[in-house]
C-alpha cells in the first residue's frame, strides 16, 4: 500500500509495539501529528508542558517496563529541549527512540527558521542517529533504531525526519521487527573457567551489582550467586532494585554515600566481582584499600572492560547467560567468619542526628505503608541519596532515578512514563525543592491526564547537597545554595489542580502519608525539613571506601 512517510512512521511504531509517546507539537512535525489524531485509538500521545518533561516520561516509561520509550519533539528549540533527557537515558543505558521533526530536505544548512543539526549535536549521547533523507529509507531506519536502542547494552537514539519526508509517499510493506538476542559470542569454557577458579578459591568473595544487571533481568541468577557463594551483594545506584531488600546478602548501596556495611566489606573483600557496572567514581574514587582484592567483572559492554579498574579476569556478554553457565563451575562455599561478619555489619546503627532520625522516620513509615509494593522515582539530590539508602525495594524497576547524569528536574516526567506505563502501581515521586522547581510546570500533565502520582518535596529551602559539600569541604561558604524563593508549593500545586498538603513536623506526617497514598488522586506533600541535615554515611571525594563520615559532628547546627 502508498502510505506517507508520517503514516509509514506510525505504522512502524505500532509493529514494534509502542502504545504510548510523549511529545510536544511544531512546525517540523505538523505532519506527523496529523496522522496521530487518525491512529489516536491505536497509540496514545501525552502532550507534556516541555520537551524536555517528554524525553524524561519516555525514559521512566522504558525504566520501569525494560520496553524501549518513544517521545517526539519539533526542530529547533524543540530538538535541542530533548538532549538533556537523551544524554539522561545514555549515561544509565536506557532504550529510548527520540523523533524529532526538521525543516525540508532543501533548507537543511541554510539557517532556516528554526533549523538545528540535532544529529550532530547528539552524536556524543546517543547509541547512533540518523537524518532520514529518503522516504524509502525511513521503515528500515524505525526497525534498525529499535534494535540498536535495545540490543547489547541498551541506549538512545535518535531520528531526525525532515518535513517533506513526513509528507512523500512511497509503497509500504509490513516488516516484522528485528528480533534482539542475548549476546554470549565471547562467553567461552576457557574465560568461564578462569573466572569460577577465581571465584572458588577466594575466602572473602563481594559482590558489586549495577544496572546492568536489571537491564539483563538477571536478579535471580544474582540472588542465587551471592547464595552459593556466600558472598555479600552491594549496589550501585544505578543497581539498588537487582537484588531485594529482604536477601539476607544483600548490603545496600556501595560508594559515596553508600551503607557502612557495602564499603567495610569491599575493603575486607579477597574478590570484588564486579557484575553490570562500570566501577564510577561515585563508587570507587580511591583504590587504596581494595587493591589487594582480585577483580572480576562481567558485562555485555567490552568498551567498560579496564576502562576505570583493572580487572584480574572479565567476560563480556549478557549477565544472564553469563551467571547460568557460571554457576554449574561454583563450589558452594560456607564460610562462617565472612559470612558473620556480613550480618554483623548489617545489624551495625550508625549514630545520626534528628533530622536524620526524621527522614529516616519519613521512609520507615513509607515502608510500612506500601511494603515495596510501588514504584519510586527521584530527582537528583540528599532525597535520591535517603531514597537509595532507607526504602526497602522488593522488586527490579521500582526504583526510578538519574544516575550517572544526575539530571536535575527529571523526577516529575519520569513518574508521570512511570505511572502511564504501569497504571496499576503507586507511583510515588520524592524530590527536593531545588530539582521540583525545574520541571515543575509539568504537574499540568499530571493534572490533566488524572494521574494519581504522590509527591513528596523534600523542602529544606537550599539545594542541600550542595549546601552539605560546602559545609563539610568549603569552610561554610554558602554560595547560592539558599534559595529563598518562598514558593509556597501547596498554592502552586493547588493552582495546577492537584491536592496538597504541608507537614512542618514529624508528628502530623504519618496521618498525611496515609491520606495521601491511599488516594486515587493525584497529591502533593510539601514536607518542611532544616537546611543543615546532610545526608549520611559519606566518603570524602578522593578518599577510600572505609574513610567513612557517619554522622555531623557539629550537633549544635541542630539545636
Amino acid at each position: 500500500m502508498i502510505l506517507n512517510g508520517s503514516e509509514i512512521l506510525i505504522e512502524s511504531l505500532l509493529e514494534h509495539n509502542v502504545d504510548t509517546i510523549f511529545g510536544y507539537p511544531g512546525g517540523a512535525v505538523l505532519n506527523i501529528y496529523d496522522v496521530l489524531y487518525k491512529y489516536k485509538d491505536k497509540i496514545h500521545h501525552v502532550l507534556t508542558a516541555h520537551e524536555q518533561g517528554a524525553a524524561h516520561a519516555a525514559d521512566g516509561y522504558a525504566r520501569s517496563t525494560g520496553k524501549v520509550g518513544v517521545c517526539l519533539a519539533t526542530s529547533g528549540p524543540g530538538a535541542t529541549n530533548l538532549v538533556t533527557g537523551i544524554a539522561t537515558a545514555y549515561m544509565d543505558s536506557i532504550p529510548l527512540i527520540a523523533i524529532t521533526g526538521n525543516v525540508p530536505r532543501e533548507l537543511l544548512g541554510k539557517d532556516s527558521f528554526q533549523e538545528v543539526d540535532i544529529a550532530g549535536i547528539t552524536m556524543p549521547i546517543t547509541k547512533h542517529n540518523y537524518i532520514v533523507d529518503n522516504i524509502e529509507k525511513l521503515q528500515h531506519t524505525i526497525i534498525e533504531a529499535f534494535y540498536i536502542a535495545q540490543s547489547g547494552r541498551p541506549g538512545p537514539v535518535l531520528i531526525d525526519i525532515p518535513k517533506d519526508v513526513t509528507m512523500s509517499k512511497c509503497e509500504y510493506k509490513r516488516i516484522s521487527p528485528k528480533i534482539v538476542k542475548r549476546k554470549f559470542k565471547y562467553i567461552t569454557e576457557n574465560s568461564l573457567d578462569k573466572v569460577a577458579k577465581l571465584i572458588n578459591t577466594s575466602e572473602r568473595p563481594f559482590i558489586y551489582v549495577g544496572g546492568g544487571v536489571i537491564s539483563a533481568g538477571a536478579s535471580n541468577e544474582l540472588e542465587k550467586l551471592s547464595e552459593k557463594i556466600g558472598a555479600p551483594t552491594a549496589a550501585s545506584l544505578m543497581g539498588i532494585t537487582a537484588c531485594s531488600w529482604e536477601n539476607k546478602f544483600f548490603t545496600g548501596m556501595i560508594g559515596m554515600h553508600g551503607t557502612k556495611a557495602s564499603n567495610i566489606l569491599a575493603t575486607k573483600s579477597d574478590l570484588i566481582i564486579c557484575i553490570g557496572a562500570r566501577f564510577s567514581d561515585r563508587v570507587i574514587s580511591n583504590r587504596k584499600h581494595i587493591e589487594n582484592a582480585k577483580i572480576i567483572h562481567l558485562d555485555v559492554d567490552p568498551a567498560e572492560i579496564n576502562k576505570n579498574l583493572k580487572s584480574d579476569e572479565y567476560i563480556i556478554g549478557d549477565i544472564k547467560v553469563i551467571l547460568n553457565k557460571l554457576m554449574p563451575l561454583l563450589d558452594d562455599k560456607k564460610n562462617q567468619q565472612w559470612i558473620r561478619k556480613i550480618y554483623e555489619l548489617k545489624q551495625i546503627n550508625n549514630k545520626t542526628n534528628k533530622e536524620q532520625l526524621e527522614m529516616e522516620g519519613l521512609f520507615n513509615y513509607l515502608n510500612k505503608l506500601t511494603k515495596g509494593e510501588c514504584i519510586l522515582v527521584t530527582d537528583v539530590g540528599q532525597h535520591q541519596m535517603w531514597t537509595a539508602l532507607h526504602y526497602k525495594f522488593k522488586y527490579p524497576r521500582s526504583f526510578i532515578t538519574s544516575g550517572g547524569l544526575g539530571t536535575m528536574g527529571f523526577g516529575v516526567g519520569a513518574a508521570i512514563g512511570a505511572q502511564l506505563a504501569n497504571k496499576n502501581k503507586r507511583v510515588i515521586l520524592i524530590t527536593g525543592d531545588g530539582s521540583f522547581g525545574m520541571n515543575c510546570n509539568e504537574m499540568a500533565t499530571i493534572a490533566s491526564n488524572k494521574l494519581p502520582i504522590k509527591i513528596i518535596v523534600i523542602n529544606n529551602n537550599a539545594l542541600g547537597m550542595v549546601r552539605q559539600w560546602q559545609t563539610l569541604f568549603y569552610n561554610e561558604r554558602y554560595s547560592q545554595t539558599t534559595l529563598n524563593r518562598n514558593t509556597d508549593f501547596v498554592k502552586l500545586a493547588e493552582a495546577f489542580g492537584i491536592k496538597a498538603y504541608r507537614i512542618n513536623g514529624r508528628e502530623d506526617f504519618e496521618d498525611i502519608l496515609k491520606e495521601a497514598l491511599y488516594s486515587n488522586e493525584s497529591t502533593l506533600i510539601d514536607f518542611c525539613i532544616h537546611e543543615n541535615i546532610k545526608v549520611f554515611p559519606m566518603v570524602a571525594p578522593g578518599n577510600s571506601l572505609d574513610d567513612i563520615i557517619l554522622y555531623d559532628i557539629k550537633e549544635e547546627l541542630y539545636e
